[in-house]
C-alpha cells in the first residue's frame, strides 16, 4: 500500500499549544459495579482528549477511538481509569483527559406502601493523567430533589410553594466512594427525595415530609457541604444546586466549592 502523507505531524508555526484536543460525543457500553455487588450495564457518552504541543499541526483522532475499542465491547470502571495513560502513550502527549457520562438506575421503595420503582440519575467520571504524575479522578452525580421554600411557608396562611431541583455534586476522595452513597448524601440534604412510583399514602408522606423540612437553595448547598466536610474520605467537592421555581419564570441557583483538609491516616 502506498504510504499516505501524515498531515497531523506537520509543523505549525503559530506558537500556540492546545490544552485539550480529541473526540467527544462517542457512545460506548460500560459496566458499573453498584453497592449491592451486582453489575449494572449502561451506555456512556464519552469524551477523550490530550494536550497538543505548539509545534504539531494536529493530533491523530483515530487513535482515540482505537484506544477505546481496544478494551472490547464493554469497559468497566477499573479499565476506564487506565485509559488516559494509554492515550499518553498512543499520542505521545503530556496530559490526557477521559470523561464518561452515563445514566445510573436505582430501585427505590415508596416510603409507605413500599412499592418499588426505578429512578435514574446522571453520573460522570472524569480521569486525568500526566506523564510522570498520578491520576486525578473526579466523580459527579446529578441528583433530582424536592425543595420547599421556607419564606413561602412562613408568610402563607395555607401551604407553601415547592419545586423540583437538580444538585450537581462532584468529589475527589482518598478512597473510592459508592455512587449510591453520594446520591444519598445529597438526598438527605433536601426537603425530600424523589421517587418514580407513589401511591396516595406515599404522596401524602412525601408532601408532609417536604413541608416539615423547608430549605432554600442556599440551605441545600450548605447541607451538602457540611456533610462533605464531615466525610472521612472526601478531599475536595463542588456542589451546585438549581431549583426550577414553581412561582417564578427563572431558576434559583447556589454553589460551594472547597478543598477539605484531612488528617493523615
Amino acid at each position: 500500500m502506498k504510504e499516505l502523507k501524515d498531515t497531523q505531524n506537520e509543523r505549525d508555526d503559530r506558537q500556540l499549544p492546545i490544552d485539550r484536543v480529541g473526540v467527544k460525543g462517542l457512545r460506548f457500553p460500560v459496566e458499573v459495579r453498584d453497592k449491592d455487588e451486582s453489575v449494572q450495564r449502561t451506555i456512556a457518552t464519552v469524551a477523550l482528549a490530550v494536550d497538543l504541543p505548539e509545534h504539531y499541526k494536529g493530533t491523530h483522532m483515530s487513535r482515540f477511538v482505537e484506544a477505546l475499542n481496544a478494551h472490547g465491547s464493554c469497559l468497566d470502571v477499573r479499565s476506564m481509569a487506565g485509559l488516559p495513560r494509554e492515550l499518553l502513550e498512543r499520542l505521545d502527549a503530556g496530559k490526557a483527559h477521559v470523561e464518561f457520562e452515563f445514566p445510573f438506575f436505582r430501585s427505590k421503595a415508596a416510603p409507605v406502601t413500599g412499592k418499588p420503582g426505578l429512578l435514574d440519575y446522571e453520573v460522570r467520571f472524569e480521569v486525568e493523567a500526566s506523564k510522570g504524575g498520578g491520576l486525578d479522578f473526579v466523580v459527579t452525580v446529578m441528583v433530582p430533589v424536592a425543595t420547599l421554600c421556607p419564606c413561602s411557608k412562613e408568610i402563607s396562611d395555607r401551604g407553601a410553594h415547592n419545586q423540583r431541583g437538580i444538585v450537581t455534586y462532584s468529589v475527589r476522595s482518598r478512597e473510592p466512594i459508592w455512587i449510591e452513597d453520594l446520591i444519598e448524601l445529597v438526598e438527605r440534604s433536601a426537603s425530600c427525595e424523589l421517587y418514580s412510583l407513589l401511591k396516595r399514602p406515599d404522596e401524602k408522606a412525601v408532601t408532609e415530609r417536604a413541608y416539615d423540612n423547608p430549605v432554600f437553595v442556599e440551605d441545600l448547598v450548605r447541607n451538602v457541604a457540611s456533610r462533605s466536610n464531615s466525610h472521612d474520605d472526601i478531599t475536595w467537592y463542588r456542589v451546585e444546586a438549581e431549583n426550577f421555581e414553581s412561582i417564578h419564570n427563572h431558576q434559583a441557583y447556589a454553589v460551594i466549592e472547597k478543598h477539605v483538609e484531612k488528617p493523615a491516616s
